[in-house]
């Protein structure tokens, strides 16, 4: 039987925790997808990559250079600028300006959303039907990175 490959849709907020600091659960999800394990995928969006790097030009300049030489490393999927209208069936699951970020997760097929921002993470609990778990970058390593590691179906988490 083949192992499948969990993808892990990262939000804006965990990459860039992740590039600024050299601990922390989101650090540490940007080491272990960077190694390119046949079990886990790693998918952002290009709305995502347009906020970092926004952030990244207004508060820390200096950091820009490395940023861009770590994007290669990362081995992340990058899912194209949704359309408004592939965004309307997620309008009021989330604040307005998460609507392209739900989206490219939706589009991603994504297995898990990571976040560190409590908000958008509660509003994602609250939805139905959405195809992936809503998670803290640590819950996601501690609950079920090792299962999925071990090539096991981790076990339910989220909705």
């Amino acid at each position: 039987m083949e192992r499948r490959t969990a993808k892990v849709f990262l939000d804006s907020n965990v990459i860039l925790s992740g590039l600024i600091s050299d601990r922390g659960a989101p650090r540490l999800i940007l080491d272990i997808l960077s190694l390119g394990l046949p079990v886990l995928r790693g998918v952002t969006g290009r709305y995502n990559l347009t906020e970092i790097e926004r952030n990244i030009a207004r508060k820390l300049p200096a950091a820009r250079a490395f940023l861009h030489e770590c994007w290669p490393r990362m081995n992340l999927e990058i899912v194209f600028l949704p359309f408004s209208d592939e965004m309307e069936p997620f309008r009021g699951l989330v604040d307005d300006k998460d609507l392209p970020v739900l989206t490219s997760a939706v589009i991603a097929k994504a297995d898990y959303f990571l976040t560190g921002d409590k908000k958008p993470l509660a509003q994602l609990k609250r939805a139905s039907g959405l195809p992936f778990a809503g998670l803290l970058p640590a819950d996601f390593l501690n609950q079920l990175l090792p299962d999925i590691l071990a090539g096991r179906n981790p076990k339910k988490v989220g909705p």
